[in-house]
């Protein structure tokens, strides 16, 4: 019998035998990424531990978020843990979707919450993940953003990748290396449509180029020279140097390309550092790292973290924060990298993990992934002064329907449907009507 077969049977066991002893299941709404799909493996040990039954429902990035939003919206309860990030927490706590999370801290033991070491959570992330003072949702893993890059490819063409390097400079060694008719395409970037898709991407690529999406008024800024400048230059990168259809392509799609050696250079989370030293990575020993290219604004890389959350309609509150801070661990960090390997540990989220010399040892891009996140300008993401906050997303409860708007326009242009100025147009009036709507543009 296959080892699956029997993790599923054992799995399944456990959950019965949670069911037998009265202990209601807990619903739990995840990102289909590889650190999610590796928590999922290994939640038997925690049923296994406290007798709780567990029941996930995996979705792509952009159905989870629908999906999720609709239940916590109605109040429907139908989710007692929902994955969400730095964008959605603090503007889901205002309001009340998920529950505060500070009661429940002040409820532990203090040998569970020494254990536990809450201070240990990097602040940046921590803050991110905060409404009015308050915890909201702890981090399940926490990135930044980098360019991965094929150092044997580099080496063969006789190239040397910076550390700092400019959006010029990618866009050089991106045409050097792409040769599709061997399969092997320049670069790997986001096209699928999508606020937490091609926006991740592009969004950190508009404030380095100099642009915005508003100014300090909240008038929209689509018509600017330097918006038009970075529209313009990621359909020439795509288009000249990036993989085929990429307005297909998103995070797990451009990952995929990256691990089966398709992809010389990947601009994305810094995240995926650990999935491309995996066991199942082709790529696995081959690949630097560089920070987030630049053009005008420096420490160009995002910030974002897949959070944990307990929704307010949840009736089984004590029970999913055991799994909370189970999930959240150290305990947890230690079993991944045990079981799975260390440099596959969730990263960005404990400082201990960055001090730990197992994990330094297993994880090249640990210096610059920790870097990244600590340097990620969350504050004052632009060239120029903005009324908002976030860097690859405007940090306003209408951000989630206006980038799902510029998402299409910007895929719409990729595919030649619309010239860059009729896209650019349909944006700016876009954000003029959220800006109105919203009551920010007075």
């Amino acid at each position: 019998m296959k080892k699956s077969l029997l993790t599923a049977i054992s799995f399944a066991v456990v959950c019965a035998a949670g069911l037998a002893a009265g202990k209601a299941p807990l619903t739990i709404a995840t990102v289909n990424n590889s650190d999610m799909v590796i928590m999922q493996k290994y939640s038997s040990e925690f049923t296994a531990k406290t007798g709780i039954p567990l029941n996930f429902v995996v979705l792509p990035e952009n159905e989870l978020r629908q999906k999720v939003t609709e239940d916590v919206g109605l109040g429907a309860g139908k989710y007692d843990i929902v994955t969400i990030g730095t964008y959605d927490t603090p503007i889901w706590a205002a309001n009340k979707w998920v529950s505060s999370l500070e009661p429940m801290f002040k409820g532990m033991k203090p040998e569970e919450a020494k254990a536990y070491d809450r201070d240990d959570i990097l602040g940046p992330i921590r803050s991110a993940l905060s409404y009015n003072g308050g915890q909201y949702a702890i981090p399940f893993y926490g990135e930044s953003s980098m360019i991965f890059y094929r150092k044997d490819l580099f080496a063969a063409a006789g190239l040397k990748m910076p550390t700092n390097p400019t959006w010029d400079q990618i866009y050089g060694f991106a045409k050097k290396l792409n040769n599709p008719a061997k399969g092997q395409y320049g670069i790997a970037l986001r096209g699928l449509p999508g606020w937490g898709q091609n926006m991740a991407v592009f969004g950190s690529m508009i404030n380095t180029f100099g642009a915005r999406w508003f100014d300090m008024n909240w008038n929209p800024q689509f018509k600017s020279a330097e918006m038009k400048n970075v529209w313009e230059f990621y359909k020439k990168i795509i288009t000249e140097a990036g993989e085929p259809g990429a307005t297909t392509a998103g995070y797990t799609e451009c990952l995929a390309l990256t691990s089966s050696g398709k992809a010389a250079m990947w601009y994305d989370a810094t995240v995926s550092a650990g999935t491309l030293q995996g066991a199942d990575s082709k790529v696995k020993g081959k690949i630097g790292y560089a920070l987030a290219p630049t053009v005008k604004k420096a420490n160009a890389g995002w910030l974002w973290a897949w959070a944990l959350g307990i929704e307010s309609a949840s009736k089984n509150k004590d029970e999913a924060f055991q799994f909370l801070t189970w999930a959240t661990s150290k305990d947890y960090i230690n079993l991944i990298g045990t079981k799975v390997g260390w440099a596959q540990v969730p990263p960005g989220t404990r400082v201990s993990t960055y001090n730990n010399p197992k994990y330094k040892a297993a994880a090249d891009f640990a210096p610059l992934t920790l870097s990244s996140i600590k340097n990620a300008n969350y504050n004052t993401p632009t060239v120029d002064p903005v009324p908002y906050k976030g860097v690859q997303y405007v940090a306003i409860p209408e951000f989630q329907g206006l980038g799902e708007e510029v998402a299409q326009e910007l895929a719409a242009y990729l595919t030649g449907q619309k010239s860059v100025d009729a896209a650019l147009d349909a944006c700016q009036a876009d954000a003029l009507r959220m800006a109105k709507e919203g009551g920010y543009l007075k």
